[in-house]
């Protein structure tokens, strides 16, 4: 595998979820294939969980991990082609990209979107750009548009967590107080589309993420109705997608109660904000499995690095 920027890069997702399931099993068994290997972590946003779990996986295979703060500690980085760089950049991405590659074996790019121009945030530009003038596989830890590695983590955490064949998972928005990417919510459904669920989606009017990304899965504007006969109730606020970026709506009604769910398990990628996007009744419940989606990102990271790890071995 040269690159992981999508959950459309899992060809069979089933096989991946038995082999990080192993990795879990024993998380130091690959301790030499990452060995004298250079992880670079680029951070041009907040992270906690994608920052500590994408380190201790790329630690747990013997590689040697440096994490920069992008936006803080780095130059400006131009991404325009062409650009008459009189401004504030200071840095083309073709020479940043190649300079990075020259210290890492592997780089991996969290940039968010910007949710006011859509045509530029689907385009991915940052990621992608990385992807075109670095020298070396790119892993995204979350784009504009995607959050594969969530994807994955949430995808291992119910195969975990699943009391049958066939279970019934609900992707619910939430009410929140800012306006939020759809990166999570688009890889969630993604990595849904892929298991042998029966995978519903509820958000109110105006709310519907793309029709690229959701393609034929039902949606319901009613979240009681979506939530009957739930197994799993994962939650996360996105912006609206037609109206780009806009808060539409904040009922508090569509916020996640105990009584809501029922025997469902609670799912959320944190943070999370208590008593407006879930009550703490369900956060503090045996039903909550967000620590362990939060100890999951380990080995979906773990599994991933690994890949690209064996596929450098193959060149």
């Amino acid at each position: 595998m040269k690159n992981y920027t999508s959950i459309n890069d899992i060809q069979d997702i089933n096989s991946w979820i038995e082999e990080a399931k192993e990795i879990k099993a024993n998380p130091l068994a690959n301790k030499e294939l990452g060995k004298n290997k250079t992880l670079g972590l680029l951070f041009f946003n907040s992270s906690l969980r994608t920052r500590l779990s994408t380190q201790k996986a790329a630690l747990n295979l013997g590689m040697d991990p440096i994490v920069m703060n992008v936006s803080g500690d780095a130059w400006g980085i131009e991404f325009g082609d062409g650009t008459v760089m009189n401004g504030n950049t200071a840095e083309h991405i073709k020479e940043a990209a190649a300079v990075v590659s020259q210290y890492c074996d592997v780089i991996a790019v969290r940039a968010f979107p910007s949710l006011t121009d859509k045509e530029k945030d689907e385009s991915e530009q940052v990621l992608n750009s990385f992807v075109k003038f670095a020298s070396v596989p790119i892993v995204s830890m979350e784009s504009a548009t995607g959050h594969p590695l969530q994807g994955l983590t949430d995808a291992i955490t119910i195969a975990e967590n699943a009391t049958k064949k066939k279970p019934k998972v609900v992707l619910s928005w939430a009410p929140h107080i800012k306006s939020l990417p759809h990166a999570v919510a688009n890889s969630f459904t993604q990595a849904m589309q892929k298991m042998d669920v029966d995978f519903v989606i509820a958000n109110p009017e105006g709310y519907n993420l793309s029709l690229e990304i959701t393609k034929d899965t039902p949606i319901y504007h009613n979240q009681e109705e979506a939530f009957k006969d739930a197994d799993f109730v994962y939650t996360k606020n996105w912006s609206a997608y037609e109206d780009y970026g806009k808060i539409l709506n904040t009922d508090s009604n569509w916020m996640i109660t105990k009584e809501k769910i029922g025997a469902a398990k609670f799912m959320h990628c944190l943070p999370v904000r208590r008593n407006v996007i879930v009550e703490d009744a369900v956060l503090d419940s045996d039903s909550s499995l967000v620590i362990e989606q939060a100890n999951n990102r380990t080995y979906a990271a773990q599994l991933v690095l690994k890949k690209i790890l064996e596929s450098l071995q193959n060149i």
